[in-house]
């Protein structure tokens, strides 16, 4: 499995090494002591999701209050996605910078991203099924949301996924990244490196 750090701090691109044979392919599209080696810790495995979108459909920025806020670690096992994630945490050097990922059941690649880091994907296919990891469970009251057409973050979904958008009504009544910041709901970089360091012991 290769791992590469993305240009958003703490996320992380893995591409796993298939092995295609006449009956298929078989790969390891999660690998913990690898997984534990690049981030400095183990992904503490408390909830799994799966999601189906169509074509265009826009799932996130949606984050969790640090801590323990959610790390993810996402893969797309149909069809394609262009996973994003976004530099939400105040006082980071790359506050406000995305980094992405195209997802699909070709290459197969995941992506790994710490407690604090605002996620999101557009679906570049019909029924794109993206499954996911979390570290933590869903606790509505500790979870967030930017809205994913933030102009400051200048993410042109369209151009993305050759299909305009769809939003569920939560996303598209998000605030946007100034008006989180404001509100007091983004995770500070200080805090969000402190959670790291506890979970390395």
């Amino acid at each position: 499995m290769e791992i590469r750090e993305l240009a958003v701090p703490d996320a992380y691109e893995l591409t796993p090494r298939q092995f295609p044979d006449d009956r298929g392919t078989f790969l390891e599209w999660y690998r913990h002591e690898a997984l534990t080696e690049a981030v400095g810790h183990p992904l503490d495995l408390r909830q799994a999701n799966c999601s189906v979108s169509r074509r265009g459909t826009v799932r996130g920025i949606h984050f969790a209050d640090v801590p323990p806020s959610q790390a993810k670690y996402v893969t797309c096992i149909s069809g394609a996605v262009l996973d994003v994630v976004v530099d939400i945490r105040t006082g980071s050097p790359t506050f406000g910078t995305y980094d992405a990922v195209r997802l699909d059941d070709v290459d197969r690649r995941a992506v790994y991203l710490s407690e604090g880091l605002g996620h999101a994907f557009v679906a570049l296919t019909d029924d794109a099924a993206v499954v996911y990891l979390c570290s933590t469970t869903y606790s509505p009251g500790r979870e967030h949301g930017t809205t994913p057409t933030d102009p400051d973050l200048g993410i042109d979904w369209q151009a993305l996924s050759g299909a305009d958008p769809l939003l569920s009504p939560k996303d598209e009544a998000a605030p946007t990244l100034a008006a989180a910041a404001e509100q007091g709901l983004l995770p500070s970089y200080e805090e969000c490196r402190a959670f790291y360091a506890s979970l390395r012991g």
